[in-house]
């Protein structure tokens, strides 16, 4: 039987972690305050099941899924924001420079979460359809309908120079 992880170890996975985890939480949800809350949510959820870990190696997998699957459970909630406040309103999208970051950022933002979740996990974290459905508890025929969704948005505020109109999305 082997022994439990340390807390070294534990201390080892947050820090070798923390920046890929915050990326996909900052991505999903679009808020720098939001995104360290779910990281840390998930970090704290990973550590009440430390013990339980018999493979280190597959802690940083273990991690994501709980990341998401927090991610999943929030945007469910019946509180969970869809808009957020802004004192000025954006002027047209597409009359912005497209190679700034920001702009693919805030056209995610204007995603609602579940299309903007599946997005990230489809594109960033390069999950296949059926992990995505798995991650996010959806049927893959959901997980399909909202990619296609989510591009026909992105492909309209950024154009098809960014997304391509065969963007691939089964």
């Amino acid at each position: 039987m082997s022994r439990p992880p340390t807390d070294e170890e534990f201390a080892e996975l947050v820090h070798a972690c923390w920046a890929s985890l915050y990326r996909t939480a900052y991505l999903m949800l679009g808020d720098r305050a939001d995104a360290e809350d779910l990281v840390q949510t998930a970090l704290a959820k990973t550590y009440a099941n430390w013990r339980k870990v018999q493979n280190v190696d597959a802690a940083p997998g273990y991690a994501r899924t709980t990341l998401v699957n927090t991610a999943a459970s929030w945007f469910r909630k019946k509180g969970w924001r869809n808009e957020r406040p802004t004192e000025v309103l954006p002027e047209g999208m597409h009359e912005t420079d497209l190679s700034d970051r920001r702009t693919v950022i805030d056209a995610l933002g204007t995603l609602p979460p579940r299309q903007r979740a599946v997005v990230v996990l489809r594109y960033y974290e390069d999950l296949s359809v059926a992990q995505v459905a798995h991650a996010l508890g959806i049927t893959e025929g959901t997980v399909k309908s909202q990619t296609s969704e989510a591009l026909s948005k992105l492909r309209a505020l950024l154009g098809d120079s960014v997304i391509p109109t065969g963007a691939n999305h089964d």
